[in-house]
Order: C-alpha cells, then sequence, then structure tokens
C-alpha cells in the first residue's frame, strides 16, 4: 500500500458517501468549527447537532459568548455531559477576543494556547477551519490507521506520539487535499471501520487493509470498559447542576437535599461542582452557579 493510494481512496469515498453534518458545510466560520469539536468530544452526533445550531443562533461570534457570563454557557450546554467543556469553552472566547481581535487564530501554537484546546482540537480546526496539513486523531483515525496500515485490530484506549507520526505519513503533501483526508479518515472510521461491529465490504480500502490480510479476528471485548452512570456522582452533578440552571437566582441548600438520598454522595458531589469552577457558595445555605448574579464578596462582610 503507498500512502498516496490510501488517502486518495479514503477521500474520493468520503466525497461521495460523507454524513451532511452542519459543520462541515463550506460557509461556516473557524469559530463554529471550534464549537463543534469541542461539542462532539465524548458526545454523539446526534446530540451535538441541536446544540451546536442553538448555540451559534446565541453567540455567533466569540466575542458575543464573551461578553455574556458563564452561568449563561452553562445553561446552554444543557445535559451535553461534561459540562466543564462550556465553561472552558468561554473561557477560549475570551481568550480568542484578548488576544486575537475576536477571531480564531490559525496558527497551531496559538490555537494549542487557547483555554480547553487540546492537541486533538487545535489540530481540528487548523485542518477543517483553516484547510491545512496536520495529523487529526481521535478514536476513530486511530483504529482506521492500526488495522490498515499496522494490521492490528484495535489502537488501545489512550493516543500516543506514534499515532501522530503513522497518520501524518498518510496524508498527502498538499494541504487541502490532506485536510481532506483528515476528515476522511474520521468519518471512515465512524461509520465503517466501527470497534465492534465493522463492515468491511463497504470501506474502500478493504483491498489494501493489513489487518484483513492478516486475517486475524476482531478482540472479544472492547478495549475501553464502558462507563456506569446510574448511581455515580456524574448522576448527582447532573441532578444539582439541573436544579441550578432552572433557577433565576440562588437555590437553597435544602433544595438541593432533596434531588439525592445520600448526604455523602450528594455533599462530594456538590463540593467536586464548586472544585470545578460550575456552582459557587451564595453564603452558608444557598448556591448558584457561578457568575450567576453581581460579584460575590472577596472578603468577609462586617456589620
Amino acid at each position: 500500500m503507498t500512502q498516496p493510494d490510501f488517502a486518495a481512496l479514503v477521500s474520493r469515498w468520503f466525497q461521495q458517501h460523507a454524513r451532511d453534518l452542519p459543520w462541515r458545510h463550506a460557509d461556516v466560520t473557524p469559530w463554529a468549527i471550534l464549537v463543534s469539536e469541542v461539542m462532539l468530544q465524548q458526545t454523539p452526533v446526534v446530540r451535538v447537532v441541536p446544540a451546536w445550531h442553538a448555540w451559534l443562533a446565541r453567540w455567533p461570534e466569540p466575542a458575543a459568548l464573551a461578553a455574556d457570563t458563564p452561568a449563561e454557557a452553562i445553561r446552554m450546554w444543557g445535559r451535553l455531559g461534561y459540562p466543564r467543556r462550556a465553561v472552558r469553552l468561554r473561557e477560549c472566547a475570551v481568550a480568542i477576543v484578548e488576544r486575537h481581535g475576536g477571531q480564531v487564530p490559525d496558527r497551531l501554537d496559538q490555537l494549542l494556547a487557547l483555554p480547553g484546546v487540546g492537541t486533538y482540537t487545535a489540530r481540528a480546526v487548523a485542518a477543517f477551519a483553516y484547510g491545512q496539513r496536520h495529523p487529526v486523531v481521535d478514536t476513530n483515525v486511530r483504529r482506521v490507521v492500526c488495522r490498515a496500515v499496522a494490521g492490528e485490530p484495535d489502537a488501545g484506549p489512550v493516543t500516543r506520539p506514534a499515532d501522530l507520526v503513522a497518520t501524518e505519513e498518510l496524508l498527502p503533501a498538499e494541504p487541502a487535499a490532506a485536510a481532506l483526508a483528515s476528515a476522511a479518515f474520521m468519518e471512515l472510521g465512524a461509520v465503517i471501520c466501527t470497534a465492534r461491529s465493522p463492515r468491511c465490504p463497504a470501506c474502500p480500502v478493504e483491498s489494501i487493509c493489513a489487518w484483513r490480510a492478516s486475517g486475524q479476528e476482531q478482540p472479544a471485548g472492547p478495549t475501553r470498559r464502558p462507563q456506569r452512570y446510574a448511581g455515580t456522582d456524574r448522576q448527582v452533578r447532573g441532578l444539582l447542576l439541573a436544579v441550578l440552571r432552572e433557577a433565576t437566582g440562588p437555590v437553597p441548600h435544602q433544595r438541593l437535599d432533596q434531588v439525592w438520598t445520600d448526604d455523602v454522595q450528594r455533599a462530594r458531589a456538590l463540593a467536586g461542582l464548586v472544585q470545578d469552577g460550575l456552582v459557587e457558595p451564595v453564603d452558608a445555605d444557598s448556591f448558584r452557579l457561578v457568575g450567576d448574579g453581581p460579584p460575590l464578596p472577596t472578603t468577609p462582610i462586617v456589620t
């Protein structure tokens, strides 16, 4: 298999079969692409699409979000999960306004310096918003490259530097073609070369796939065990946040006590929300979403 063959085959397939996702449209802004990449982390596409449209309708540019409160970002995030992403995205908008005049930067080092933007997100924005040549490596891409190139059935749970190198070697030299290939690799892993039920007969690189040629079978079980949700601190945090999102002022501790019967777990979940910068105590007996109201005093009030 040659590198141009692999990228060309997958890119051609992508141009014919790619899902019509709104952030892939030609008229979307770099900000809209950045928002989509943050929302898509650990969240299915079907849940992200309506949230993405609502978010951009309210905050079409970084400056609009930067001018709003963290509490409103948390409210708009709704039940997408991992709500710290909402706060980090607002922090990112503030940094874009302060450092880059309200425009999402196009340099990889500047993207990496933004709050909450890591290796994957920075490269994804550089490639998909600005057509640059960077290896964009998520779980789907790692699986495709591991199977098709290395001949292994699974890439494992963690992205390694070697994954970036292996993916970059497959990219065409021309930046626009490389950006297209990056999107194509990701799509192939998401809809064809899936973890548990790959549709190999429909794959554009089946004939040159090292894994297929090796005759190896799939692993018997998932590499990463699915996370339990029911009864966990994550569930309790979500219940607490739901009450706080719907409130128009401070929420009494007594009201929060009603969402979960286990006092120790509820207290631990609430303390975690405070530590993560999502919730703040107003006084000894009430809480609110961070920044949801006038600034709190930084020193004790003497009467």
